[in-house]
């Protein structure tokens, strides 16, 4: 529903009206003088001055109406559409058009020397007008700049800075995955890495440790930085322990995000939610990964290779390609062969989709 304007008063119109009849009259007063070279009247009692203050009047009265009436819905139109407007991009629009003020009166000042008041004085006016209106598109447009020039002397921030315009500390389980370099070099991360140096201890200790798993891991994860260290786009900083006094490594992340104003990378759902808690930015490149997926819902058909047995009878696992596990009833005498299964219903969780499906053969019948 539009919402209704209030009813400027008649008064304001005839002001503006005023306003104009003034400046037709000077016109007149300023052409009828050098017209008229005694002053003697020319009709009746009035003079050639006297006849152009009136007829210049006149005009002002008729053009007044209009130009009166013009401005009052324009500014009915602007007040529309500045209801929704946010309360900063006001206060930045008000501070840019105070600029373009102030700068269009110091260059127009000297016309007001001219000996001229009734005809310098509306161009100096019409200047600073349209100089204020122009600072105010500039600065509506330019608000952020704005706010961070002049927005802390009045209390007003500008509009936050999004988690992924930050510097991100990488969390032990990005480097581990590997998937970050393909992002990176996708175009979706770029900029400042922090890497801190209890990542890389950690890192190292997997990279040593005795089980082949866990070293095979740490040494991809020392590997995924190296390459992404090479990355044009992508600088790749280390940090010393700036927080000796926590001793666990994720802890130690949450609070280098805080002190720093950085954005936390990881695939760890539960170290996300903790740091989003204690107030910090996060970015989850798991939950990325989830919202990227392949839409699948009931009904529809999907390929799918069955791996092994499920845990119920009949039951048979597979997986999707982009790792989501599909379960499929009466199948367990296809593992091992790609089938084309309907599903059937699907299980969303905190830790990834569950698809549960049936063989199409068997459905259609």
């Amino acid at each position: 529903m539009t919402p209704r304007l209030t009813r400027v008063p008649n008064a304001v119109v005839e002001l503006l009206r005023l306003c104009v009849v003034v400046f037709f009259a000077g016109v007149g007063y300023y052409v009828a003088d050098v017209l008229d070279d005694d002053g003697a009247p020319v009709l009746g009692a009035f003079s050639v001055v006297a006849l152009g203050i009136i007829l210049g009047s006149a005009l002002g009265y008729v053009l007044g109406g209009v130009m009166g009436r013009g401005t009052v819905t324009a500014v009915r139109a602007a007040e529309a559409g500045l209801r929704d407007t946010p309360a900063e991009q006001i206060v930045a629009g008000v501070v840019g058009a105070v600029i373009g003020v102030l700068v269009a009166a110091g260059v127009v000042w000297p016309v007001l020397l001219l000996n001229r008041p009734l005809l310098t004085f509306p161009v100096f006016a019409f200047a600073v007008v349209t100089c204020g209106l122009l600072g105010y598109r500039l600065g509506t447009s330019k608000r952020d700049s704005v706010l961070d020039l002049f927005g802390s002397r009045v209390g007003i921030s500008g509009r936050p800075v999004p988690a992924v315009a930050l510097p991100r500390v990488l969390d032990t389980s990005v480097a581990i995955d590997g998937r970050i370099i393909d992002v990176a070099r996708a175009g979706f991360l770029h900029g400042r890495m922090l890497v801190p140096s209890p990542v890389l201890g950690e890192l190292q200790g997997l990279a040593d440790a005795g089980d082949d798993h866990r070293r095979a891991k740490g040494r991809r994860g020392l590997e995924v930085l190296e390459v992404l260290k090479r990355e044009p786009d992508v600088d790749v900083e280390v940090l010393d322990d700036e927080v000796p006094d926590v001793a666990e490594v994720d802890a130690k992340l949450v609070r280098i995000c805080l002190d720093r104003g950085a954005a936390l990378l990881t695939l760890d759902t539960n170290l996300a939610r903790v740091a989003a808690l204690a107030g910090a930015r996060v970015l989850n490149l798991h939950a990325l990964a989830l919202a990227l997926r392949p839409p699948v819902g009931a009904g529809d058909d999907v390929a799918v290779m069955l791996t092994k047995p499920g845990k119920e009878a009949g039951q048979a696992v597979g997986y999707l390609d982009d790792g989501t596990m599909v379960v499929v009833e009466r199948s367990r005498k296809d593992v091992g062969h790609e089938v084309t299964v309907r599903v059937t219903s699907v299980l969303t969780t905190a830790n990834g989709r569950m698809v549960f499906a049936a063989p199409t053969s068997e459905r259609s019948t």
